[in-house]
Formats: structure tokens, C-alpha cells, sequence
């Protein structure tokens, strides 16, 4: 059975950070590439930040500089940190996995997803 779950969300002060986990099971951890999507109310669900593979990792211009996404294959999880969080960041982040070597953002090219992770930036 093939799972994808999301944990860490939370609801932290503008400029504090938090680190979300992407825990998958069920599929051979190391070929995947994993994507992390977020989904504000009213808004469409967009790209934040992909590592494939090979360790090759990619970032929406939002977040450069202040989101690093990373990976261990032996624990079949993957996590963002994200840092100096912005009011803006505050949205429901989802895990996708894809067996897929090539880096994208793009939401259709994923096909597993978490059930998602609400995170608020919110004095």
C-alpha cells in the first residue's frame, strides 16, 4: 500500500520557522522524486520545492533563501525547512512523490499526495 504522509505544521510567529515532514511508503523511496505544494483559501495549489533522485533540489522564487528541502532515502522521508516564515507562507502544504527523475513544480506530474499539513504565520 502505497502512503504518503505529511507532519509539522503549526501555527508560528512571522519571521519563526518550522520544519515539515514527508514520510513514503510503499514505493522504492529512492527512485522518487518529492515535491512540496501549497494551497492558500481562495487560491490555486502551487509549487514550492522539489528534490529528485540524484539530490538536484528546485525552489519557487517565494521561498529561495529562506525554504531548504532535503532528504534521506534510509528513512524514506524527506523534509523542508522553512525559516523566516512571512504571513504570506500561511497555507495547507502537501507531500507529492513521482517516479521521475526530472526537477519540476508542477503539480499535475505528481501523482501520490499527503493529505496535508496546515501552516500559519500569524502574530
Amino acid at each position: 500500500q502505497v502512503q504518503v504522509v505529511e507532519s509539522g505544521g503549526d501555527l508560528v510567529q512571522p519571521g519563526g520557522s518550522l520544519r515539515l515532514s514527508c514520510e513514503a511508503s510503499g514505493f522504492t523511496f529512492h527512485y522518487l522524486r518529492i515535491g512540496w505544494f501549497r494551497q492558500a483559501p481562495g487560491k490555486e495549489r502551487e509549487g514550492v520545492s522539489c528534490i529528485t533522485s540524484s539530490g538536484r533540489a528546485d525552489y519557487a522564487e517565494s521561498v529561495k533563501g529562506r525554504f531548504t528541502i532535503t532528504r534521506d532515502n534510509a528513512k524514506n522521508t524527506a523534509w523542508l525547512e522553512m525559516n523566516n516564515l512571512k504571513p504570506e507562507d500561511t497555507a495547507v502544504y502537501y507531500c507529492a512523490v513521482a517516479a521521475s527523475p526530472i526537477a519540476t513544480l508542477a503539480p499535475n506530474e505528481y501523482g501520490h499526495w499527503g493529505q496535508g499539513t496546515q501552516v500559519t504565520v500569524s502574530s
